[in-house]
């Protein structure tokens, strides 16, 4: 379905931030793109048409995060506050995390 050898640069579903103007181009460039059953790899598609590349951020955690069950850090904020996206919390523990926060 995809005829060159690699994607193209793309936000991982997880999460991403954009500015609206470059939503309102997204947009307008995604009608003129043939649809890709990877939504993923077809925002990076529209990216590419419009030269943006994605930069990645520590804050966006979608493989997860490692912590200690039984640590203290579990229940301090800092710990959290620099996070934007995480995947792979129970939702207890995202509940808990946000009121943490």
């Amino acid at each position: 379905l995809y005829n060159k050898s690699n994607y193209p640069p793309y936000a991982g579903g997880g999460g991403f931030i954009m500015d609206g103007p470059l939503a309102k181009r997204l947009h307008k460039t995604s009608e003129t793109l043939e649809l890709y059953p990877i939504d993923d790899v077809f925002l990076g598609m529209c990216l590419e048409v419009l030269k943006v590349s994605p930069v990645g951020h520590e804050g966006f955690k979608t493989f997860g995060i490692v912590k200690n069950k039984n640590s203290k850090m579990n229940k301090e904020p800092c710990f959290f506050r620099s996070m934007l996206v995480v995947h792979k919390l129970l939702p207890p523990d995202l509940l808990q995390m946000w009121d943490l926060v």
